[in-house]
């Protein structure tokens, strides 16, 4: 009786185990960081165009996921690791861009805003189910947001200034953004139905590129407020504004930060190469122990880091599980 009784859970667990195989909940088991790239050279609208590529954390695979002639810009990974929301202009309306998404290996590219206005900055909120953009169909840049699936479209700031940048607070309840209001460029905050917007930043120099912490601690964002010209760094600041800091501190441009899913590394872009083409980089959070990760002789920019703590990954590969979910062997 009691062998039999073993027995019966040994089939039981062989069971659970066959049945997750093809499909297995990791974390940071798939980190990846997409990002925009014209190293591929094509033309669109006279001006070099970018495709959408993405790599390894530590720089290794990269590969071209949109490779298509039209610009492609801005990535944002959804929440489960399985799409990317993009902008592009693939439409032939001139400069005129949509927001596209597509499955996390390039396929399955397909236009969600589609309309004769200027949709770009896509960012997909901590639930997956709506993605908050930027818009010019009102006459000024607008922060709007839709469902994940291209319905209920809805205009968050509605205000007569430019309003840009969305980021989406980790509990998905607030959005922080760049506002150009009273003359300046500011660092905002806003509930994620549009109220309660004000000024985190209140600076007499140009804030931009919002990025919230996963934590929910920090937001990293790029400043020119060292006052060394036309130069930018990374700055990190509390949530609620309080307690701004250099993170750079660096005479060449950085900017676009993107945080790790631990909130320890902070990816970002910089020219400080000699050749001076912007390359993606990462840093630890305290801003020491910056490296290139890219270093391609052609523009890397907006780095998009693949924030999910559950992704799901393929069947095939090594995964080990005693007590706690451990990382896949890559």
């Amino acid at each position: 009786m009691h062998r039999r009784y073993n027995l019966t859970h040994f089939l039981l667990a062989s069971i659970v185990v066959l049945s997750l195989t093809p499909l297995m909940v990791v974390v940071e088991g798939q980190a990846r960081i997409a990002f925009e790239s014209d190293r591929d050279g094509h033309i669109k609208n006279n001006f070099f165009a970018s495709v959408i590529y993405v790599m390894d954390t530590d720089g290794g695979n990269q590969r071209n996921l949109t490779n298509n002639p039209g610009d492609d810009r801005d990535p944002s990974w959804s929440p489960d690791g399985k799409r990317i929301a993009f902008s592009s202009n693939r439409n032939d309306r001139g400069e005129k861009r949509d927001i596209y998404v597509m499955d996390a290996d390039g396929g399955n590219q397909r236009n969600l805003s589609n309309n004769d206005f200027d949709d770009w900055s896509p960012s997909w909120s901590p639930d997956g189910k709506r993605i908050a953009f930027v818009s010019g169909r009102q006459g000024t840049s607008e922060i709007y947001v839709i469902d994940a699936d291209g319905g209920n479209l809805l205009n968050l700031t509605n205000h007569d200034r430019s309003d840009e940048d969305p980021s989406w607070s980790p509990d998905g309840k607030r959005i922080v953004f760049v506002a150009i209001r009273g003359g300046n460029m500011d660092i905002y905050v806003m509930d994620a139905n549009g109220g309660n917007q004000r000024n985190l930043t209140n600076n007499d120099r140009f804030d931009e590129d919002p990025s919230w912490s996963p934590d929910g601690k920090y937001i990293a964002f790029t400043s020119f407020r060292n006052g060394l010209g036309g130069n930018r760094d990374i700055y990190v600041m509390d949530a609620d504004g309080g307690n701004p800091r250099n993170l750079t501190n660096h005479p060449d441009r950085d900017y676009s930060p993107s945080w790790s899913l631990d909130s320890k590394r902070i990816a970002f872009v910089s020219n400080r190469t000699r050749d001076f083409n912007p390359d993606i980089y990462v840093m630890d959070a305290d801003g020491g122990n910056p490296r290139n990760l890219t270093n391609h002789p052609d523009d890397d920019t907006a780095p998009a880091w693949l924030n999910s703590p559950f992704s799901v990954s393929p069947s095939g590969k090594k995964f080990t599980m005693w007590g706690r979910l451990k990382q896949v062997n890559r």
